[in-house]
């Protein structure tokens, strides 16, 4: 069991060190709204990480990925969200006058629908955290406990990011570097709305 828990930890490390949808609209938080936005972003996207474990483990995540309709609308909806967040970074001068409140109510929404509409998300973990269950031991108990320590890696991974963001947001105190990095951003968000929608 320890060697299996270790093999996991491994394997899951380097998926959470991958860039994906969810760090992308972290960063774009912490560079419009700063760490408290930003921070609330990423309770919004361990909220979806742990929605998304319980129904792995419940079997729910298997009956989404057997459905294909279920799944097709569910990817279609997530894919239309993340371009709906690429297109909110390219209107620069529209969130420009966005006030500080109203980043903060919408940064645990962002980071938890960013995971929920994701189907993705839930066929991952519903395929990744039962291959590493060892035989004889319960799949469901154990695919549980590989589900939080994922979470935890990737609270982890997150609590290092805004830690050593200071640098970065004061580099982006500039408004034209902002700018900038909301066009690419919402760039790089739309692709991965386009990606998970035509992705089969």
């Amino acid at each position: 069991m320890l060697t299996s828990t270790a093999t996991f930890a491994l394997a899951a490390t380097l998926v959470v060190l991958l860039p994906g949808p969810d760090t992308l609209v972290v960063v774009r938080n912490l560079v419009k709204g700063g760490r408290r936005v930003a921070a609330r972003t990423v309770l919004g996207v361990l909220s979806g990480l742990t929605v998304w474990v319980v129904t792995a483990v419940l079997g729910l995540s298997a009956v989404l990925r057997a459905s294909h309709d279920a799944y097709i609308g569910l990817r279609i909806a997530g894919a239309v969200y993340l371009v709906y967040l690429g297109v909110r970074s390219l209107q620069a001068r529209a969130d420009a006058g966005t006030s500080p409140r109203r980043l903060r109510a919408t940064g645990y929404t962002a980071g938890l629908l960013t995971d929920l509409l994701n189907p993705k998300v839930g066929v991952f973990f519903v395929t990744f955290l039962p291959g590493f269950v060892p035989h004889g031991y319960s799949v469901a108990w154990v695919s549980l406990l590989f589900g939080a320590i994922f979470v935890a890696l990737t609270a982890t991974y997150f609590a290092i990011l805004l830690t050593a963001s200071r640098p970065v947001t004061r580099w982006m105190d500039d408004a034209r570097l902002r700018r900038r990095m909301d066009r690419c951003t919402g760039v790089v968000l739309i692709g991965f709305g386009l990606r998970l929608a035509l992705d089969p």
